[in-house]
């Protein structure tokens, strides 16, 4: 399936989705990218037309002839001439090696430790998550940590994408940061070139993120939800279907039925705060990082990278919503 992951490594504790190979957690970033077999390099071939076939470069010499297509270049692994995506001929790739040497003066400095890394899609997706030497406490044994995390994509169309991203320890939900027009990270397109100075500038800018997080969590902690707000909530995030719609006797959704079995039920954490707009928003963000998908694979994809990083944004959005008003 082309969202599987291809290769992986974690240090320390097993990551909330439960994949990849251990390795020591005190390991430097070229020593992860090593261990997480993402020491490979890719390259831009040109491409070119053949009785209607598409071939690359490094294939031609199988064939006679063939007309140069303007504009489009083939990106290739070059360990093994695997064809990742179709780009421009201005698209510039950032190579992995480039990636983990964003990282390495933190770790040698003690500021960041390696946490997972790994490829997903092939090798389309590179990701590498550090954990930053920074946490705060919710409310007594109910802490979140600060994470780092680095998308480069080897693929057309997809942004390289620095950011941070909270996990909550006691249940290993990825929460997401509701925070209005400031940045938790930066975006940059392949059309130009990397540049980790200016990208650690920008970052520079975004470590307040965690502190307006730190606020809103303890603000949704002491304003309690009620059953009627609940379902409320939860049919506002999961609303039902074209089909249930139609189908006589559904007054809410099954996605919205089943957050509030999981919220009834407790989930990982849910007696450290219940009923509060915390517990209740971690309902969902547990949802969509523990139950929701067909694998681990897939949920780590959605939760980074697809829907349900856009959901859980929406969901910590009406969590505040309703606790200003609790």
């Amino acid at each position: 399936m082309s969202h599987n992951v291809e290769t992986m490594a974690y240090a320390g504790e097993l990551p909330w989705h439960g994949l990849g190979v251990p390795v020591s957690n005190d390991m430097s970033a070229y020593e992860m990218m090593e261990a997480a077999q993402l020491n490979w390099t890719v390259k831009k071939v040109p491409m070119f037309r053949l009785n209607n076939s598409v071939i690359e470069q490094d294939n031609l010499n199988q064939y006679h002839g063939g007309m140069l297509i303007k504009n489009k270049m083939a990106l290739i692994r070059e360990e093994d001439n695997t064809e990742l995506d179709v780009v421009g001929k201005n698209w510039h790739p950032v190579q992995n090696q480039e990636a983990f040497d964003f990282f390495y003066d933190w770790v040698e400095e003690g500021k960041m430790e390696m946490h997972t890394a790994g490829s997903l899609s092939n090798g389309k997706i590179v990701w590498i998550l550090a954990k930053v030497n920074e946490t705060f406490e919710v409310v007594k044994d109910d802490v979140v940590e600060s994470y780092m995390l680095f998308t480069n994509p080897h693929s057309f169309g997809t942004s390289l994408n620095v950011r941070f991203t909270p996990i909550r320890v006691v249940c290993n939900n990825t929460l997401q940061l509701a925070l209005g027009q400031h940045s938790n990270g930066i975006r940059l397109d392949h059309t130009k070139k990397f540049d980790p100075h200016m990208v650690k500038d920008a970052l520079g800018l975004a470590t307040n993120s965690m502190i307006q997080y730190s606020d809103q969590a303890k603000h949704l902690v002491n304003k309690m939800s009620t059953k009627e707000s609940r379902d409320e909530y939860f049919s506002k995030l999961f609303p039902m279907t074209h089909h249930e719609q139609e189908v006589k006797g559904y007054v809410r959704s099954k996605k919205a039925a089943y957050a509030n079995r999981l919220h009834n039920n407790g989930t990982p954490g849910a007696g450290l705060v219940k009923d509060s707009w915390w517990d209740t928003f971690n309902t969902v963000t547990y949802m969509y990082d523990h139950k929701l998908g067909k694998s681990n694979a897939s949920r780590v994809r959605s939760s980074w990278y697809g829907d349900a990083s856009k959901s859980k944004q929406e969901a910590l959005t009406k969590a505040l919503q309703y606790a200003d008003v609790a």
